[in-house]
């Protein structure tokens, strides 16, 4: 009987690799930062910047200290308007501005031009009342006919139109994130449902209403609960059908498709997330190991490991899974000796290099511990009579 200390392969926990899943992160941020300076041309203490993200409709907030100050860290690389309220009311706004990786991006607000630019437009408009006879004349020299206004009319008209379903739809998308957060997933169905008839295009809203039918779906059994799925798969359609390039959606459809137990299309999302995101690959093809290996496939398990640790040598966690996975394919001699494949020791070595004091250290201490100690076995002799059993010689 062969005695060692080495263990079979292990299985990752389908839980700890969802936790995974849904805790990578996949975007750098960038900041933006400014002074508000009030009518007075002195610092505006308390004024709230608005930052609109206007691709995904994401809305962050903060208000300027004492010093009129301003400072938000964490914004998505992304184009935004920038706004400054005062007293609920909006006072300035700057658009199309782009979030960068580095320096924060300076905004800077001077309240006191906004009010000299409203009395020079006042004044004009007076000016312009006084001397002005509304005549078909001086409507013509003024450069605006009856049809040129009755245009005008309709475009404003048609702007406030299109304003107030724009309010809706962050209004909604805002009621979204909020329930989602707090896991109130019915109320978020609603809110990115409602969100995705205001606009069906948008791509940001489709994701996060998957996210809230999966959630959903956990909270229900049988076939109410794979219909529910079968929501958030086809909503999770749509958003990668808007934005096929995000390697992201790609990683979160394969996490629901997980959850829905449709594993090959699970690992033919994580591919595809590690071709649109090769710095990325390591992790996509950690997480389609990890899939594997909770369905047994040890051999395509393994090989997925191994394509994480070519894509990425530092993924210590793939080193770890990998060296389990080679101590699965040992072999024992004719004498009682355990062999083990090349790279078995390196890779629990390289987790221990990385992570000294990681979960799996224990683990891969122990492993390389049992590979150097010597393997002892025993023979008994069936037909022998009974007595100690004779001791094979130590290798």
């Amino acid at each position: 009987m062969i005695s060692t200390a080495l263990r079979p392969f292990q299985s990752l926990g389908l839980g700890a690799l969802l936790l995974f899943l849904s805790s990578a992160a996949f975007g750098q941020t960038g900041a933006i930062a400014g002074k508000v300076k009030g009518e007075d041309g002195s610092p505006l203490k308390d004024a709230l910047v608005k930052i609109e993200r206007t691709d995904i409709k994401g809305n962050y907030k903060v208000k300027t200290n004492k010093k009129g100050e301003y400072f938000h860290a964490g914004l998505p690389l992304g184009m935004y308007n920038v706004a400054v309220e005062v007293n609920g009311q909006m006072v300035d706004n700057v658009r199309g501005v782009k979030t960068t990786l580095g320096d924060p991006v300076e905004i800077n607000f001077d309240l006191a031009k906004q009010v000299a630019q409203r009395q020079a437009q006042q004044a004009a408009m007076q000016q312009a009342a006084e001397s002005g006879k509304l005549d078909e004349k001086n409507e013509a020299l003024r450069g605006m006919s009856k049809a040129e206004k009755e245009a005008l009319e309709k475009q404003m008209k048609e702007r406030s139109e299109a304003m107030k379903k724009n309010k809706e739809l962050n209004d909604a998308f805002n009621a979204g994130m909020a329930a989602l957060a707090a896991k109130q997933y019915d109320a978020a169905v609603e809110a990115f449902s409602k969100g995705s008839t205001l606009d069906a295009n948008q791509h940001v809203i489709w994701a996060n209403l998957a996210d809230s039918y999966m959630g959903q779906a956990g909270t229900k059994t049988g076939d109410e609960q794979t219909a529910t799925m079968a929501k958030g798969l086809e909503a999770w359609g749509k958003a990668i059908a808007l934005k096929p390039d995000d390697a992201g959606y790609h990683n979160n459809y394969a996490l629901a498709l997980v959850k829905a137990k449709k594993i090959p299309e699970a690992e033919e999302e994580l591919n595809k997330a590690a071709a649109l995101n090769p710095p990325g690959a390591g992790t996509y093809y950690y997480n389609l190991g990890a899939v594997l290996t909770n369905l047994g496939q040890l051999d395509a398990a393994g090989a997925a490991f191994k394509k994480a640790i070519d894509a990425d040598p530092k993924h210590a966690d793939a080193q770890y899974q990998y060296g389990i996975f080679l101590t699965g394919k040992a072999q024992t001699t004719v004498d009682g000796k355990v062999v083990m494949p090349p790279g078995t020791r390196e890779a629990f070595q390289a987790y221990l290099d990385l992570k000294p004091t990681g979960s799996f250290a224990d683990s891969a201490k122990g492993m390389i511990q049992a590979m150097e100690s010597t393997v002892t076995t025993t023979f008994q002799n069936p037909d022998a009579k009974k007595g100690a059993p004779k001791k094979a010689t130590k290798k």
